[in-house]
């Protein structure tokens, strides 16, 4: 391979959504649209880290981690805010030469010195907070590639995931400049066997470096056909 590729955990979940438009963006430099930025949600994150960082230093658990059942508290470790920034994140180098990243939110250890992956995740819903749901697919895969990075930089990786929820509520009379959660833990069985395949795959393809067949279920792909066949044109990305 003549170039040294950094695919990140999101690149990742890109190519198992579609294949073609990983290849637009990887290779070709052309992004999907993006979406507006969900500013709320990031502040939850934010604030929840600073909430289990003061209980990291004092190697105690929190209160909904008591809740649960969970018998772990925050781990500590000189490189968790490398892990946590977008930009660098936990990461390793391929055996087929690529670098592979993706950020963290947390990681707690239990009894067993076994690390757990943790994701913060903010809503607000009046149904139950579960983990069906075809987006939520991408959620179980997240937790399972962070895992698989982790594995690979040496750390004792438990199977258990954690989804940590923020749901916030609509039903309170009033405002009152803030707003109400209702928190939860979910816990998640991860199994990351299906990483190795998938990078290898995309290894293949950016050898290759022939472009793929779309997705069948790609919005972005099948809008560009759906456009052609209704107006006669052959708009094409490449």
């Amino acid at each position: 391979m003549n170039k040294e590729y950094k695919i990140s955990r999101s690149k990742i979940e890109l190519y198992t959504e579609c294949p073609k438009c990983f290849f637009l963006e990887v290779v070709k430099g052309v992004k999907r649209p993006s979406m507006p930025g969900f500013s709320l949600n990031s502040a939850v994150d934010e604030l929840l880290k600073k909430e289990f960082d003061i209980l990291r230093k004092e190697k105690k658990s929190h209160e909904l981690m008591d809740k649960f059942n969970i018998k772990a508290i925050p781990f500590s470790h000189p490189d968790l805010e490398q892990w946590r920034y977008n930009f660098t994140g936990v990461r390793f180098k391929h055996s087929s030469g690529i670098i592979l990243f993706g950020a963290v939110d947390d990681l707690w250890i239990n009894e067993n010195d076994e690390i757990h992956v943790v994701d913060y995740k903010s809503t607000s819903t009046s149904e139950e907070i579960t983990l069906e749901g075809q987006y939520k697919a991408g959620y179980k895969r997240q937790i399972e590639i962070y895992q698989y990075l982790l594995e690979h930089i040496g750390l004792k990786i438990s199977k258990t995931g954690y989804f940590v929820y923020a749901n916030a509520k609509k039903d309170l009379k009033s405002f009152d400049e803030k707003l109400i959660f209702d928190m939860k833990i979910i816990p998640y069985l991860g199994d990351n066997s299906w990483v190795e395949g998938t990078v290898g795959k995309i290894v293949n393809m950016l050898e290759s470096e022939d472009m793929p067949m779309p997705s069948s279920t790609c919005k972005y792909c099948n809008y560009i056909h759906e456009y052609n066949n209704s107006t006669n044109t052959q708009l094409s990305l490449f």
